[in-house]
């Protein structure tokens, strides 16, 4: 199996309420070539070689509240399919996290 796709974050068990879906549902996604972007509460970023396998590690830069935000990460998938993972900003916070698959269904 491999974290390749577009993931739901569904829980962040250090972030109280509705934080993770602040500004939009929280996701993480991992191309296949190593890029990748995230979004939960008011962070954004852009991944970088993550690589493709089941479990990873990355690089990330962006944005935490409109200020320039960077960092690195891991994920994970566990045995019922879904990932594990942090999210780990320099010299600061880590921001662990639950995925699931995102699957999305269009109405025609």
């Amino acid at each position: 199996m491999s974290v390749t796709g577009r993931w739901r974050i569904v829980a962040m068990p250090d972030h109280v309420g509705d934080y993770r879906d602040m500004m939009e549902p929280a996701y993480i996604e991992f191309a296949a070539d190593g890029s990748g972007e995230f979004a939960f509460g008011c962070v954004t970023g852009q991944i970088f070689g993550a690589g493709d396998g089941n479990n990873v590690t990355f690089s990330w830069q962006g944005n935490d509240e409109m200020d320039e935000a960077q960092g690195d990460g891991w994920a994970e998938i566990q045995p019922d399919g879904s990932i594990n993972g942090q999210i780990c900003f320099h010299r600061g916070d880590e921001a662990d996290f639950v995925a699931r698959k995102w699957t999305s269904s269009t109405a025609c």
